[in-house]
């Protein structure tokens, strides 16, 4: 379970980093990161949610490195993990439009790597936050 773990922080960390850099204006890969139908997108985040979601999935990296390799048994920590578990499960599952496993709009570029990518990684973070809360 340690290699599952340190692999989930080290994704969890380059999508932080990831979601930073066009928080700052970098572009690239951000046309297979964002939701269309018909060429048009179906969200803009702006600079500011992009940058703080970016730090949130850092933050969750650390939730993870200390789920899995500290001992603090703190009922605040192990609620994260779920409640990360759940988020993640959610957003693998989605919303039945344009985002998940269950997505109607599935010939856009977004929606092949949500397919291919997004979806089974996010479903990964669910089961794995799962195993690391069960205490």
């Amino acid at each position: 379970m340690q290699a599952i773990t340190i692999a989930i922080i080290i994704i969890l960390i380059i999508i932080g980093l990831l979601h930073i850099y066009w928080a700052i204006g970098g572009t690239v890969g951000l046309d297979k990161a964002l939701p269309t139908k018909n060429g048009t997108l179906l969200i803009k985040p702006s600079k500011i949610l992009t940058l703080i979601i970016g730090i949130l999935l850092i933050i969750f990296a650390t939730i993870a490195y200390l789920l899995q390799y500290s001992n603090i048994n703190s009922s605040y920590l192990i609620n994260s993990g779920w409640i990360l578990s759940f988020i993640f499960t959610i957003r693998a599952i989605g919303e039945f439009n344009a985002v998940g496993f269950f997505k109607k709009i599935k010939n856009t570029t977004f929606a092949k790597y949500d397919t291919k990518y997004f979806s089974p990684i996010s479903m990964s973070l669910g089961i794995v936050f799962a195993i690391l809360s069960y205490r």
